[in-house]
């Protein structure tokens, strides 16, 4: 291979290392005013866009770990890399795809493993993560919230009790 190409490959290889996700998608059909909008809202969620070429990246795939992304790699491709949260890359290009009508998400790897176009589209279903953590925050409270309720009820039936002892005695004595 020559000396330039083999450059190309080390780039894009280090570009897929050194993030935390990557998600293939299509660019075919999309045009030159839309691909500069994606490239801005990927920017704003820490991830960016490029186009490679099937050939090459098939090599990188190897590289990587993650075989299965060769199946992808047919007609335009662009591979998007950030290390930002993927659930917020999911869900800009679902809505991206959804508002320019295209079929963008072809498949991806998270962590070195192999996701599909079903994974990806379950990650932009997700919740955000302040929802996440604050259903977390109320899973972990919710056992020392019902123990408070147990210990009020029975400090407040306490009172109760007492009348009905004093009732019940004076009943007794009279």
């Amino acid at each position: 291979m020559r000396p330039e190409k083999i450059s190309m490959m080390d780039e894009i290889l280090g570009r897929v290392r050194g993030s935390t996700f990557l998600i293939l998608t299509n660019h075919g059909g999309m045009k030159v005013t839309a691909e500069r909008e994606l490239r801005a809202k990927l920017r704003s969620v820490k991830a960016e866009i490029h186009v490679v070429k099937n050939n090459m990246f098939r090599h990188v795939t190897k590289d990587y770990g993650v075989e299965q992304l060769q199946d992808g790699l047919k007609g335009p491709t662009s591979v998007i890399t950030g290390s930002g949260d993927v659930t917020a890359v999911a869900k800009l290009l679902r809505d991206f795809a959804k508002d320019k009508n295209l079929q963008v998400i072809k498949m991806g790897a998270l962590g070195g493993k192999f996701l599909s176009k079903a994974d990806i589209d379950a990650l932009a279903n997700l919740p955000s993560r302040e929802v996440l953590l604050g259903q977390l925050l109320g899973t972990l409270l919710a056992p020392a919230q019902q123990l408070v309720g147990v210990l009020n009820s029975a400090v407040a039936s306490l009172p109760r009790v007492l009348k009905a002892v004093e009732e019940k005695k004076a009943a007794a004595s009279a």
